[in-house]
């Protein structure tokens, strides 16, 4: 993520002067000189400027304030802005965590993250939490949202990921087959504390580490060391021009920007799998040939079984509402493909009992595009966002449309059949299903690899948040130093003995 520039040429340059606008004829301005053109620098070849007509000297007196863009006259504000939060909240004092008395025990939290969900798979949840400490946070997103709700916050909002822990980043491929990097889940995205995904990733690689049976100076330096990446990546994004930064590349060559060269080899074999994660493999393992020439689901219980035929025509028919919110310019290929059986499959520790469906297409070859269509429940930290002082968002109009636009606020690049759709009254999202997917499994990782993961995870979910966070207030805020990270650390350490104590709690009470 960092940029090489030639001598004399500023960040994000690529003319070569310094920042300095370019004619047509290649010569460097400066802008607020006159501009003149004479008979003779025409004729020497010399770049012609053309003087415009009569207009105000200054944008304020000529151009008027636009909804939805900056103000003008912001350009130093952000750094001097974050620098001043620091006098209200320390950096020092996110190191902190008390347990509220009111705090819900983990048996009764679990119960209420059930609510909704179907009944005959809240025993395989419950049995998917129960493995580990680990596993038991992934599942626990709301639990963690009381308690964050409760810590030190600087009131800068960013659209989070909601669940940022460090097995929901991994690789998927673009529109043009090419792997990239990033965060991958957001069920539970809303615009909400920044602080909360970095406290929650370095929380979750604690408990990845002690699961692996890493040393606890281990865990705690890869906690330190994703929140030190975060910083140091928001500072670099802050001096980049806000396009340059926006659209910094979430790929395999991160790995050498945040220094995670032990993890090189590890993550060339998770990519090296990716890409034979395929709707064809998936297609050809599940899937069976019918009379008609068609393909079907095969039932393999207890993930995958096909559906009745009204709950398949219903998902099949929600996909014609589901085409509306894509770009237009993908319908002309869907409309290439038939939509031929549909099944239910259970998916991931806290998504286990929502609805979930894979649906088959084929085109005219018989070559399978799968699809899933995914329950879309309210966000688990909607009802915390207050406690912090946050006021709630704008209703939620469509829960698959709130999980879809975060997605698309945070990646660099998103899944182009990324869209929503309702089925019997239910929001649901739209995805392709096994799109070259692959994920680094962080409790499988040795020491000097955990710290490498650390590292590039707490860098891309800095560029994430940049994408509607400025960038320049929490770089700001962070500082140069080691403050913020060591209080991450703490705190993540910390918040890690809670959720063994949780976990160890759920395990004798289920």
């Amino acid at each position: 993520m960092t940029e090489t520039v030639a001598a004399g040429t500023a960040p994000g340059d690529r003319t070569g002067t310094g920042g300095l606008p370019r004619t047509e004829t290649g010569a460097a301005t400066r802008t607020g000189e006159p501009a003149t053109c004479t008979e003779d620098s025409a004729r020497a070849g010399e770049p012609a400027v053309i003087r415009t007509g009569a207009g105000s000297e200054t944008s304020a007196g000529r151009i008027p304030e636009v909804a939805g863009f900056a103000r003008r006259g912001g350009a130093g504000g952000g750094k001097a802005y974050g620098k001043a939060l620091r006098a209200r909240v320390p950096r020092g004092a996110h190191a902190e965590f008390v347990r509220d008395p009111a705090r819900p025990d983990p048996l009764d939290a679990v119960a209420e993250s059930n609510r909704g969900r179907l009944p005959a798979l809240t025993p395989l949840r419950a049995e998917r939490m129960a493995a580990s400490p680990f596993a038991f946070l992934r599942g626990a997103a709301g639990l963690m949202a009381y308690d964050l709700a409760r810590t030190p916050v600087t009131g800068v909002g960013a659209q989070l990921c909601g669940d940022a822990h460090a097995a929901n980043f991994g690789l998927y491929g673009d529109a043009r087959g090419e792997l990239v990097i990033d965060l991958n889940d957001f069920d539970e995205t809303v615009h909400g504390p920044w602080e909360w995904d970095v406290k929650r990733l370095a929380t979750s690689l604690v408990l990845a580490g002690r699961e692996a049976g890493a040393g606890e100076d281990v865990c705690a330096d890869a906690a330190r060391d994703a929140a030190g990446a975060y910083r140091r990546t928001m500072r670099l994004l802050a001096k980049l021009p806000a396009f340059d930064a926006w659209h910094a590349v979430a790929d395999e060559s991160l790995v050498s920007h945040a220094d995670a060269k032990d993890l090189a080899g590890t993550l060339a074999r998770v990519a090296a799998k990716a890409r034979r994660n395929t709707s064809a493999r998936f297609a050809a393992r599940s899937t069976e040939a019918t009379p008609d020439g068609g393909r079907r689901f095969v039932d393999a219980p207890p993930v995958l079984r096909r559906v009745g035929d009204a709950e398949a025509a219903a998902v099949a028919r929600a996909l014609g509402d589901w085409l509306p919110t894509l770009a237009e310019d993908r319908l002309p290929l869907l409309a290439r493909y038939a939509v031929h059986d549909v099944a239910f499959r259970v998916v991931g520790t806290g998504s286990v009992g929502t609805r979930a469906y894979v649906v088959l297409l084929l085109d005219h070859r018989g070559e399978p595009l799968v699809l899933q269509v995914k329950e879309a429940r309210p966000s688990v930290l909607l009802p915390h966002l207050a406690t912090a002082g946050f006021p709630p968002p704008e209703p939620v109009t469509h829960e698959g449309r709130r999980v879809v636009l975060g997605q698309r606020r945070m990646q660099v690049v998103s899944d182009h059949l990324l869209g929503w759709t309702t089925i019997d009254e239910r929001p649901y999202q739209v995805r392709q299903f096994r799109n070259r997917k692959g994920s680094v499994d962080p409790v499988s990782l040795e020491p000097a690899e955990l710290d490498d993961y650390a590292r590039m995870t707490g860098a891309l979910l800095a560029r994430a948040h940049a994408h509607t966070a400025d960038p320049r207030v929490i770089a700001g805020y962070c500082g140069k130093g080691g403050e913020f990270e060591e209080a991450v650390g703490q705190f993540a350490c910390a918040y890690a003995d809670v959720t063994e104590g949780d976990h160890a709690r759920f395990v004798a009470g289920r």
